[in-house]
């Protein structure tokens, strides 16, 4: 617990988390959130090695900050937790609405990587990051990424059914981000000036 924490004002229920602090514990207890769907704090504390009042108190400052939110349960004294599942515009598609979360728990998950693969068994201290720039059109842009989700498609039953993970199997983070490249204000005013 910080001093943060503690000094934070008691009426932000619905914030969207710009206020708090990166912290160890709530750092692992989202990437947890990011990689199972669900958790209590009796089964982050098991996962994560911190004791169960210490995930259920980031838990609550994590909710209280508008990061996560409780996830449907049916009774019983358990409460389980799920990311924030954000809809600012309600005709904006899921992909839309979870995508900026995604995009910084993503962007998380990179620096602690970069941070952190020195300590990664011999084996996994690589990683296969590219980027590439290519001339498309939007429907062009639409078929790409499809490309790339039907080459996943054969793993992605992997995360809701453990049994089918082969040995040595580890979650891997497989992001890809297809958008336009806007022109600089620089090359706007140059090219206005050119016309």
């Amino acid at each position: 617990m910080t001093e943060d924490d503690l000094n934070s004002p008691p009426g932000r229920t619905r914030h969207t988390g710009d206020a708090l602090r990166e912290h160890e514990v709530r750092t692992a207890l989202l990437d947890l959130l990011a990689e199972v769907g669900t958790v209590t704090a009796t089964e982050a504390a098991a996962r994560l090695g911190y004791s169960s009042g210490l995930c259920s108190f980031h838990l609550r400052q994590l909710a209280r900050h508008g990061q996560i939110e409780d996830a449907p349960h049916h009774g019983g004294r358990a409460r389980p937790w799920r990311l924030k599942r954000h809809s600012p515009d309600p005709g904006a598609s899921p992909e839309e609405q979870f995508g900026d979360l995604a995009r910084g728990l993503e962007d998380e998950s990179w620096q602690r990587w970069l941070a952190r693969r020195d300590h990664a068994p011999t084996e996994w201290r690589h990683d296969e990051a590219f980027s590439a720039i290519a001339y498309l059109t939007p429907e062009e842009m639409g078929r790409v990424a499809n490309a790339v989700r039907r080459a996943l498609a054969p793993y992605q039953d992997r995360e809701q059914r453990p049994l089918a993970r082969p040995d040595g199997a580890r979650p891997v983070a497989l992001i890809t981000r297809l958008f336009p490249l806007l022109p600089h204000a620089a090359d706007e005013t140059d090219q206005a000036d050119e016309a």
